[in-house]
């Protein structure tokens, strides 16, 4: 079996593959700890190992295999049933590695990377990526009409590689009209989503909900667009222009999309003002901060629940059930300013729990009154727990002071705080 040291850098899709073949192999692989992109693959000691200085890296436990491309890393991680058990499987598995490489990465980046604002937005280039990227689909989607899986009857690593290169173009751009026109493919990527070797690494990502709109343009446009704009600007007044330049439209592109309105708008503020306990959460230690909560709660307009994740038995490496609750807070970024909460993982690698106390404003379940919150919530039981007991006195200062153990006796771990 395979031990080692995988060099990556957090939600590098790239990382994933080999983090999810070591799952399904059983193989022993450490993701370096401390490890900062653009510092650590730079040392002269990483530089030594890995000359071209990038990364995802492999160091195995015994010194003797470097490896720095990912499919070589997950390939070499993996086990006989993800490799393929002949000669013609092995060979159809590593096709849809290459496959994945040469014809869905570069249409995905080019197509996803200008939204991001990794890349120059080109409208052009982006619609060129955008066919390139859909016509693959499409055969994808083809070939997985009669199966479940791409080469064989069970996940493979052809699986593994293909899900990771198109982790961002379902996160970004494939927006619910798309996925419904390529149900296979989706019904594959949802079901590879679902493995408990995949969300062990990283949970069920959020899909896109809704076509992607392209940035606004900078005004350094060029040619003769530019010099009529400056003969315009010169005829009219300064605050015609103003208005007139509010007006334009952004070169024939989509307008940015509304803000979805905030549930919690609806709601009494109450008199619990969550930015003052979040400064004094953040600024005090838990002997002046637990007691300001208390006096300052207002149990008529907030509520105090208690969440446990349901599947321990999943959580293997104690890195990954961290990636689960930092994964669950960043889909929840716009629920963040009428709530808090302080999620703690309890216990060791492969005998751990995940729990957490949340408080909001409302007095119902938050998750279901936005389409937005809804990626995760199901996979922890909620308890709506009563402010005025001595138990909920217990569960604030154990999860607000990050003490004390879970059910089963687990010590504390780590935490992480949604403020």
């Amino acid at each position: 079996m395979a031990a080692g040291v995988l060099y990556t850098y957090p939600e590098n899709f790239r990382a994933y593959k080999a983090l999810i073949a070591a799952q399904y192999s059983g193989a022993d692989l450490k993701v370096a700890p401390n490890f900062v992109f653009g510092e650590t693959n730079k040392s002269a000691e990483f530089l030594k190992k890995f000359p071209a200085g990038k990364v995802p890296a492999y160091e195995s436990a015994d010194g003797k295999v470097l490896l720095t491309e990912s499919n070589a890393i997950a390939y070499y991680v993996s086990n006989a049933a993800l490799r393929g058990t002949d000669a013609a499987t092995q060979a159809r598995v590593w096709q849809w590695a290459s496959w994945a490489d040469s014809e869905l990465l570069p249409a995905s980046c080019a197509w996803v990377f200008p939204y991001l604002g990794i890349m120059p937005f080109n409208k052009q280039h982006v619609e060129r990526a955008r066919a390139e990227l859909l016509a693959a689909l499409r055969a994808l989607d083809a070939h997985l009409l009669p199966r479940t899986f791409l080469a064989t009857e069970r996940v493979t690593l052809a699986d593994i590689v293909v899900y990771c290169t198109l982790l961002h173009a379902f996160q970004h751009v494939l927006d619910p009209q798309v996925r419904a026109s390529l149900p296979n493919v989706s019904r594959w990527f949802s079901t590879l989503a679902a493995q408990p070797a995949v969300t062990r690494v990283l949970p069920p990502p959020a899909l896109c909900a809704a076509p992607p709109t392209a940035p606004q343009l900078n005004k350094k446009d060029s040619g003769d667009k530019k010099k009529d704009k400056k003969s315009e600007k010169k005829e009219q007044p300064k605050k015609k222009e103003k208005e007139e330049s509010a007006a334009e439209p952004l070169d024939e592109l989509d307008e940015k999309p509304k803000e979805s309105k905030d549930p919690f708008d609806a709601m009494p503020k109450g008199t619990f003002n969550m930015d003052d306990f979040k400064r004094c959460y953040s600024n005090e230690d838990e002997a002046k901060s637990i007691p300001y909560f208390w006096e300052k709660f207002d149990p008529e307009n907030y509520s105090i629940w208690y969440a446990e994740y349901k599947y321990p038995e999943e959580l293997a490496k104690v890195f990954m059930s961290c990636n689960l609750i930092t994964g669950m807070f960043q889909r929840l970024d716009k629920m963040r300013k009428q709530a808090f909460a302080s999620v703690c993982l309890f216990g060791a690698d492969n005998d751990s729990s995940i729990s957490g106390v949340w408080v909001w404003r409302g007095q119902q379940l938050a998750f279901p009154l936005s389409p937005d919150w809804q990626i995760d919530y199901e996979s922890y039981e909620w308890r709506k727990l009563d402010p005025a007991a001595a138990d909920t006195k217990r569960l604030v200062h154990d999860y607000f002071s990050w003490s004390g153990t879970d059910k089963q006796g687990r010590k504390f771990n780590q935490g992480k705080i949604f403020k």
